[in-house]
């Protein structure tokens, strides 16, 4: 191990030698005079667009769906370390281990989506999809290089560029590529995914048109977890690789779950009417419009796959004499979508707006898999008033029903309101939401080899009130959210009284007639000097906890040193500390993609998780170096969060990224 960190020290000096602002040398006088030296390019450079970022700025399509403005890109290295989307600390996974196999939401999130859904997760987190696009405005040209990996077991590779090819109009791509080793047998995930993205503005400022294609590519292997359920008090286990598992095809009988995703999303909007401009001519000019008229089209096309051809010699499925098989799963959808939006407000002053939008969306929905072929198709409508009162008051009233076709019936209103209280006091929010959902499709419908069904299961119906209150200058933010939910989704193994090893793994949907569910979120963010303190605690409680699979209390506290070395070199070194709670271990259904609860309740023991780990910026260079599980060093061997799947081991990590913009 001490190799590897060697090895990582060494490769950071190459990246620090290759930027060009620090030039080392043996001496610490000699490295003293390089970063002055780099200091004084810094601070006497000419001021031109080729040499500040707050000429590349960027929009999403949220933000241009209100009104035409932009935001300057992030040139800090805060959060840099957490590149892996399992291991996001504001957002916890349970996993089958590696980076790329299936992940669940280790908190309680229920989705705020109606209309038909798939139901396939598992592999959600690693998506590029097409509102995940950032559409550019760059006065020069702007690209991004990121890596992480080079020699450990993770490799991660993006490429990000955008252009102006005139003023009003920009294009650009965003590729990314992605190879891991695992630490298993059959667990090397693989994917490439990106973008080609454009956004167009009439020189009047009038009309705006978005487009972008989104592909992806997700192959993740199925090792059907390893045969040694005491892997970790096993006195006699030398490495990890050596491990047997319970599928072992390679090459053309490698067992995988592959997800083929691919969309083109195109939207034209249209103001009319008076114009009302902030910041005018400056690069944080905004138009304002009184009245726009809209109309988006996204076609998608999602293809979910798996495949063995291997005897199941240790029982990864349920009891079955299948050699091959090739479940597949293939929806088209084509969606449109028409919005008219009108603004009052006073001329020229945004302080007092009322906001009134309305809008119609069909969506053509065709669904095949190796029984069915199906075409669906919903039509709703959607519409939302706002007002907003200064920067006092913001609230908000928003409404989706579907009026006609396959889930008819769905609907989900909403209210938010928020309250600034005062310069020193904070901000509260208030929200509430009433949600009716149509059961998604691998509930209701399932023709794989190893189950089938055709449930005829109720809507689920949510009811939510939430309380935030936050106060930024403490670095203090609170939530409380209550649910109430009938007909509560979920897949559970059918029931097996008398231990019939026929219906071993055997699952089924099932829905919980109610349960309550209340979740506290508190956040505090202590600063001592350049020291810090973050702090993240979720606590959560339900009369279901069981079902849920969730922990009733969630952890996470980072603590580090933050420090500005003349005026060139930005780090930061600390350690992150996460915790939670024991609770009922879910099990992976490997054909169908779901995570199950099992007839027997286990839980396994939690402990706290300890990362180390430091970031830096120099002018346009990220970098940071982490080991991850450093107290498995110590204590303990291992832990799952995910029955018979350990999680990875003590690791390192190294990740670079550079901005070019002159």
């Amino acid at each position: 191990m001490s190799n590897i960190f060697l090895r990582s020290i060494l490769l950071i000096l190459l990246f620090l030698s290759a930027n060009g602002s620090l030039r080392a040398q043996v001496g610490s006088d000699e490295f003293s005079a390089a970063l002055d030296s780099a200091r004084a390019l810094e601070d006497n450079k000419k001021d031109s667009v080729e040499f500040s970022s707050k000429y590349i700025r960027f929009a999403t399509l949220d933000m241009l769906k209100y009104a035409t403005f932009t935001k300057q890109i992030d040139t800090t290295h805060r959060n840099f370390q957490y590149y892996n989307p399992q291991n996001h600390p504001w957002n916890p996974s349970m996993n089958l281990g590696s980076y790329g196999l299936a992940t669940r939401d280790l908190l309680f999130n229920p989705s705020k989506t109606i209309g038909f859904q798939h139901g396939f997760h598992a592999l959600e987190r690693y998506l590029y999809t097409s509102d995940s696009v950032t559409y550019f405005r760059a006065r020069a040209r702007y690209s991004e290089l990121y890596s992480v990996g080079f020699f450990f077991e993770d490799q991660v590779f993006k490429a990000k560029h955008a252009q102006n090819i005139k003023p009003n109009w920009n294009m650009g791509f965003d590729y990314q590529a992605t190879n891991t080793d695992g630490y298993f047998l059959n667990q090397d995930y693989n994917d490439r995914k990106g973008a080609v993205f454009t956004w167009y503005e009439s020189p009047n400022k009038r009309y705006n048109f978005l487009a972008n294609i989104a592909l992806n590519k997700l192959d993740a292997p199925e090792n059907g977890s390893i045969v040694n359920d005491n892997f970790f008090k096993d006195e006699t286990v030398t490495t990890w690789y050596s491990q047997i598992t319970r599928l072992r095809g390679q090459r053309e009988t490698r067992p995988y779950t592959k997800w083929n995703d691919n969309g083109l999303f195109i939207r034209q909007s249209y103001y009319i009417g008076r114009l009302d401009t902030v910041n005018k001519n400056l690069p944080e000019m905004e138009i304002h419009p009184t009245n726009t008229i809209a109309h988006n089209t996204y076609i998608r096309q999602q293809r979910f796959v798996f495949f063995k051809n291997e005897d199941d010699l240790n029982n990864a499925f349920p009891a079955a004499n299948f050699r091959l098989v090739h479940d597949t799963t293939k929806i088209t959808t084509i969606s449109n979508e028409f919005t008219y939006t009108f603004y009052l407000r006073a001329k020229s002053l945004l302080k007092n707006e009322a906001k009134l939008n309305a809008g119609f969306q069909n969506d053509l929905i065709w669904v095949e898999d190796s029984l069915t072929n199906d075409f669906l198709q919903n039509s709703s409508i959607k519409g939302d008033f706002s007002y907003k009162f200064s920067d006092k008051v913001d609230f908000n009233l928003s409404a989706h029903q579907i009026v006609v076709g396959h889930n008819f019936g769905d609907y989900l209103y909403e209210a938010r309101a928020d309250i600034a209280v005062g310069k020193y006091l904070g901000k509260i929010s208030l929200g509430a939401y009433s949600q009716n959902k149509s059961p998604e499709r691998v509930f209701t419908d399932m023709n794989y080899t190893y189950h089938q069904w055709k449930a005829n299961l109720e809507k689920t119906k949510t009811q939510n009130l939430s309380f935030t209150y936050s106060h930024p200058k403490l670095g203090f933010k609170g939530r409380l959210e209550y649910y109430l939910i009938n007909n509560y989704t979920y897949f559970k193994e059918v029931d097996n009284p008398n231990d019939n090893p026929n219906l071993d793994k055997v699952i089924e949907p099932a829905q919980l007639g109610s349960l309550n569910f209340l979740k506290a979120t508190v956040e505090q963010n202590f600063k001592f000097g350049k020291w810090h303190l973050d702090n993240r605690v979720v606590y959560q409680k339900s009369d279901a906890m069981d079902v849920l699979a969730t922990p009733e209390l969630y952890t996470w506290h980072s603590f580090y040193y933050d420090s500005r070395w003349f005026d060139v070199l930005n780090i930061s070194i600390g350690m992150d500390v996460r915790f939670n709670t024991p609770y009922v271990a879910p099990s992976y259904s490997i054909n169908t993609g779901q995570f199950y609860n099992t007839n027997y309740k286990l839980e396994f023991s939690t402990y706290p998780i300890v990362d180390f780990w430091a970031t830096a910026n120099i002018k346009r260079v990220n970098l940071f170096i982490s080991n991850n599980f450093t107290n498995q060093y110590v204590y303990p061997k291992g832990y799952y969060t995910v029955r018979r799947y350990p999680m990875n081991p003590a690791n390192f990590r190294f990740g670079a990224s550079w901005k070019f913009y002159d």
